[in-house]
């Protein structure tokens, strides 16, 4: 099979590794080591419909220009045997995030468990390895930090003194800002609490943090599913705030659904003076440009008012997007990464239909 080769990167397109085959990097991170970007995620090439596979473990590649993707296999792989196991593929593990700890020289890995039952407690499980691409080894599982049932995340090391922070979603409340123990693989019981909200879809999710000038920033999503909403920016001088919202990340976006996607992580690109990259997943690209904004008959009926009036052709519309998404066909969801442009020290994500590092100093 002939290589693939790209030589630009196109948000919302289908994106095939160097062998020709779909990027499998879902709710996916970034980590840049001497010179090579690698870019890790949920496996989901297994997750269609009727499967009742969420994941196939972790899977990472490498590239050198951000175009073009060598796949490196699965470094976390599912527990196939043991349908207890945080890693089985009916546990619902996502968004995996690696940090390495210059103390211990190993590599950590903290992953989101949903578990199997439609009410179960989310919770952590941190793994830890040698080498960035395995194998890892679980040395905490079911942890529910703080006594808090803990969702989307990330994860941050201040490059000055080391300390790491987790940024995590108390299950539809709250945002948490969390200190890590020194090894990173707990919280040290040191933690702040933001955006408060009653539930979804309100309620922040997804945090991708980022640091420019000393300004700290945040990136969220409201909650509404698989189906996308409006991404939030926030602003403060330190990892703990305070914070202030800054507004849609996607301004020029009339659908306010972040162009059909969720940001997963934010990057600064290392041989650029001012190029971030947002990552996002386009988790549903079955759902038409035109679709109705879920989040807002959503939280319509959340605040206790009717649905909003829609035409007949309008209701058939959202009838067939709702239908679509109960699908969850993820094995086919795309990526959308966009460069961030800071008005004054404002970001704002503008649509593009492709782009290169070299357009920018």
């Amino acid at each position: 099979m002939a290589l693939t080769i790209h030589q630009s990167i196109r948000p919302g397109q289908v994106w095939l590794d160097t062998k020709g085959e779909r990027i499998q990097a879902h709710g996916g991170s970034m980590f840049i080591e001497n010179d090579t970007f690698y870019w890790y995620g949920e496996n989901k090439e297994r997750t269609v419909p009727g499967s009742g596979i969420w994941h196939w473990g972790v899977r990472a590649y490498s590239s050198t220009d951000l175009y073009n993707w060598n796949d490196l296999g699965v470094i976390i792989p599912p527990v196939e045997d043991d349908p207890a196991s945080p890693l089985h593929p009916a546990q619902k593990m996502d968004r995996p995030h690696i940090l390495f700890n210059d103390e211990t020289q190993k590599y950590v890995c903290w992953v989101k468990v949903m578990g199997e039952g439609a009410h179960d407690t989310q919770a952590s499980t941190i793994l830890i390895s040698d080498s960035l691409l395995g194998p890892y080894e679980i040395v905490r599982a079911g942890l529910t930090p703080l006594g808090m049932s803990a969702g989307d995340f990330d994860l941050v090391v201040d490059p000055d003194t080391k300390r790491g922070y987790y940024f995590f979603e108390k299950v539809h409340t709250d945002l948490i800002v969390a200190e890590l123990t020194e090894d990173y693989t707990s919280v040290s019981g040191v933690y702040t609490t933001h955006f408060p909200h009653p539930g979804p879809p309100f309620t922040r999710e997804a945090p991708a943090h980022f640091e420019r000038g000393g300004t700290h920033y945040l990136v969220t999503s409201g909650s509404t599913g698989y189906f996308p909403n409006f991404s939030e920016f926030a602003s403060a001088p330190d990892h703990h705030g305070p914070w202030t919202i800054l507004g849609d990340a996607h301004p020029d976006d009339p659908t306010r659904t972040s162009f059909r996607s969720q940001i997963s992580c934010v990057f600064r690109h290392p041989d650029k003076k001012d190029l971030y990259i947002a990552m996002a997943d386009r988790w549903l690209p079955q759902l038409p440009e035109s679709m109705p904004n879920v989040f807002d008959s959503v939280a319509a009926m959340a605040q206790g008012a009717p649905r909003p009036e829609m035409t007949p052709e309008e209701a058939q519309q959202m009838g067939a997007v709702m239908a679509a998404g109960m699908g969850e066909n993820t094995a086919i969801s795309d990526y959308v990464w966009l460069p961030i442009r800071f008005d004054d020290d404002r970001p704002v994500i503008d649509w593009t239909d492709e782009w290169t590092t070299d357009d920018f100093d």
